[in-house]
């Protein structure tokens, strides 16, 4: 069984086998989650992006997959890159953001991660609605079948960790 627990915090700070990094498709880089941990991970989390993507990605990470590379310089063994969706009124990609956070799960399993720090997939700068970015995340790693023992939401502001926090009660 899994256990679901949410803090308040900085995720490239999280010690845990593996952290999730909300990326975009081309693996190298970006703002909000995803620079934060490029820079704290170090150059070599980008070098093994690149590799991805001369070889097995050469047109990047799809949206709702998943790839681990080197945690590099954070105290984790891992990095799982997840490309979450755009929001979008006139399309429904719940199921583009649910397979995010299982696609993750899956590859935390195949790696041999038991501990798992998630962010809040697709609710910074892809616009995802909060409240539903919240019940999608906690119902999407609830239902997953998963060998990952804990998982950790790690939210950047009390308002977001309070929200997580009120979605696990449920």
């Amino acid at each position: 069984m899994t256990s679901l627990e949410v803090i308040k915090g900085d995720i490239t700070t999280v010690s845990v086998d593996a952290i999730v990094n909300a990326a975009n498709s081309s693996l190298l880089g970006g703002g909000g989650v995803d620079g934060a941990i490029h820079r704290a991970g170090g150059p070599s989390i980008l070098a093994a992006c690149r590799k991805l993507r001369a070889t097995t990605l050469p047109d990047g990470l799809p949206t709702g997959r998943a790839v681990a590379t080197t945690a590099g310089n954070l105290d984790a063994r891992w990095v799982i890159h997840t490309v979450g969706p755009v929001y979008s009124q006139s399309h429904d990609r719940s199921a583009q953001l649910r397979s995010a956070y299982t696609s993750s799960l899956a590859v935390a399993d195949e790696v041999g991660a038991t501990s798992v720090a998630f962010p809040l997939i697709s609710a910074g700068i892809y616009g995802w609605p909060l409240e539903n970015a919240v019940w999608h995340a906690i119902d999407s790693v609830r239902t997953a079948t998963t060998d990952v023992r804990t998982v950790l939401f790690v939210a950047f502001s009390e308002p977001i960790a309070a929200l997580l926090r009120a979605e696990l009660d449920r």
